[in-house]
């Protein structure tokens, strides 16, 4: 008998912490959809710019950030290749040069930014063209910072990356980061990306501290 009352009590207590913990979750739950809400208030469909050296992961969290935002989603990328008549970015690199490929790209960014209630998602070098900020300034700007271990990690398979083609990775990669950082140190909120993060982690970074540099009277599509 008394056999039988701590099977019974083992069952209860074990249903008892599984409500605990779907108690939990559905706060935790609650309180992302709140903080989510507040954003877009916030923001008040201006759009969103995300900027970062390669690899790191702008075009994933950017349509993750889309999806939470109600959001339309553009790769700048995706876009260039599309006005090049369907060339990818290393043919364009290869038969143009980078000097023409920017020059594309930063035409393909002044028609996007016409919009509004985006999430843009940049190549890694559009910083360096300085009439590209009088574009990305239409909006929030985004930059996610990772370091030059956890890119060379995640490229260490692709082979789409023009300026990655035939030379010491790590050592391309740590050039570029350094001659660009003082420009991702221009955007509205700096994002470290930290290794084992996943991207819905990142987007939700990103959510809650997109509050920190917006005040509601600052940012409006009017």
């Amino acid at each position: 008998m008394v056999c039988g009352f701590n099977k019974v009590d083992k069952e209860f207590t074990e249903a008892k912490n599984r409500f605990k913990v779907k108690s939990e979750v559905v706060r935790l739950n609650a309180e992302g959809q709140l903080q989510t809400i507040m954003t877009i208030d916030l923001l008040k469909g201006v759009n969103l710019y995300l900027i970062g050296i390669m690899g790191v992961g702008k075009t994933t969290v950017g349509r993750l950030l889309a999806q939470h935002f109600g959001y339309g989603f553009v790769d700048i990328d995706t876009c260039v290749e599309k006005a090049a008549g369907g060339k990818s970015i290393t043919e364009l690199f290869t038969e143009l040069g980078e000097p023409a490929f920017r020059q594309l790209e930063s035409q393909v960014l002044s028609q996007v930014c016409a919009f509004t209630k985006l999430v843009i998602a940049t190549g890694g070098g559009i910083v360096v063209q300085q009439q590209n900020w009088s574009y990305l300034h239409h909006g929030l700007i985004v930059w996610l910072d990772a370091s030059v271990e956890i890119i060379c990690d995640r490229l260490v398979e692709d082979t789409t990356r023009p300026l990655l083609q035939n030379v010491d990775r790590k050592a391309k990669l740590q050039f570029l980061l350094e001659q660009r950082q003082h420009l991702y140190r221009q955007a509205d909120l700096r994002i470290t990306v930290n290794e084992g993060e996943t991207p819905e982690e990142i987007t939700t970074k990103i959510i809650e501290q997109i509050p920190s540099v917006l005040k509601p009277e600052v940012l409006s599509t009017e």
